[in-house]
């Protein structure tokens, strides 16, 4: 599995397109894309290697990582749209505050599907491991690819840090449970791809994070 990063709008989030090197099937998690040139950056990345997108993946619906959903639907019609059941109210809330916020042209997106954990996600030749992390959201994930040794995790563990709890929804002990229980139980060398900043491992953090000794 081949992973792309991107750093998308002002909350300097991380949106990432995990492509399935034998079939070309992709999926796009947490397009945070807002402006034209980031709504570019990111077609152009996906014609330019011949990709065919499949889904898009929510970790969790804050704001920042949502910006580019509608535009991902409208590019690639039929597009699946996926978010834990518990984060549906998170991802509708977002056109009530996106104006105040200074996203006055958010335009929503409504899910398609759900995510659980214990089913998979499939594109291509590639499965995803659905692991449900809540804390800093109701319904956040993490996308565990295991053949790499690579997981995608939202706003749950960051290098030397890990998400805030104090938006609605967020709850310190349950992170810190999230982490203990779904994160901390993978290899050391699992890399860890976070919403924001620079990736990790799950070894460094183990030893490093402040928040986990």
């Amino acid at each position: 599995m081949l992973l792309k990063t991107f750093t998308f709008n002002g909350f300097s989030e991380n949106t990432y397109v995990l492509t399935d090197e034998a079939t070309r099937a992709c999926v796009v998690v947490d397009p945070g894309c807002y402006t034209v040139s980031e709504q570019a950056e990111l077609k152009q990345y996906i014609d330019d290697n011949h990709l065919a997108v499949a889904a898009v993946l929510l970790t969790h619906a804050h704001i920042d990582h949502v910006l580019g959903c509608a535009f991902v639907l409208r590019t690639w019609p039929g597009t699946p749209l996926l978010v834990h059941d518990l984060d549906r109210p998170t991802l509708a809330a977002v056109a009530s505050y996106a104006g105040p916020y200074g996203f006055g042209a958010y335009q929503a997106a409504e899910p398609t599907g759900a995510l659980a954990a214990g089913e998979p996600v499939r594109f291509g030749e590639t499965e995803l491991e659905v692991r449900f992390t809540p804390g800093h959201a109701p319904g956040h994930v993490v996308f565990y690819h295991a053949p790499s040794g690579q997981v995608v995790g939202g706003d749950v563990l960051f290098q030397r840090s890990i998400g805030r709890t104090d938006l609605p929804g967020g709850d310190l002990k349950t992170l810190l449970r999230s982490i203990d229980a779904e994160l901390l139980t993978l290899p050391d060398e699992t890399v860890v791809y976070p919403g924001h900043g620079p990736s990790t491992t799950i070894g460094a953090e183990r030893q490093g994070n402040p928040y986990l000794v």
